[in-house]
């Protein structure tokens, strides 16, 4: 099968998808993947076609028809089935470790950085305005400022991640 045979089926090929995917519930696009797939599956296996054209039209019908078989069987969950809303203790712990960390390094940097990060991040949610009046500096230092304390903070962190990797 050659790149111009591969070009001439591609109208084809999406005006059949087009024209199956509302009935079968699925995006003309999605069909279109899966003939695609079954063409390159079959040309691995048996060769091309002999009606390349007549092949695509069945091939894209029989994926229109299993993906409205797939449809009428497939439930949606009533929740996400990974979110089980509660947290163990094991993550609580080893999440409280983590802002501990990034709190211990916070502590650590250089000049205004330790209190405008701990501005940033206190829980009572600041804006901009009350962290700069907080701070004594203008709102419009803030954001550069912030943006330097954050590298220093990303080259201390790293340097420590660094440091306890086992080398050799």
């Amino acid at each position: 099968m050659t790149h111009d045979m591969l070009a001439a089926l591609r109208p084809l090929l999406r005006a059949e998808a087009c024209a199956e995917a509302h009935a079968a519930g699925a995006e003309p696009g999605d069909l279109e993947q899966a003939v695609w797939l079954r063409l390159l599956e079959r040309l691995e296996a048996d060769g091309p076609p002999r009606d390349p054209h007549s092949w695509v039209r069945k091939a894209v019908r029989f994926e229109a028809r299993r993906t409205r078989r797939t449809v009428s069987v497939e439930r949606p969950y009533g929740q996400e089935p990974a979110d089980d809303g509660e947290r163990g203790p094991e993550q609580m712990v080893l999440a409280a470790a983590r802002r501990h960390a990034l709190r211990r390094a916070v502590r650590r940097l250089p000049g205004r950085c330790p209190r405008l990060l701990e501005a940033l991040l206190s829980p009572r949610d600041l804006t901009y305005r009350e962290i700069a009046r907080e701070l004594g500096i203008s709102q419009g230092s803030l954001g550069p400022e912030r943006s330097r304390c954050l590298g220093c903070l990303r080259r201390l962190l790293s340097s420590e991640v660094a440091a306890r990797e086992v080398r050799g």
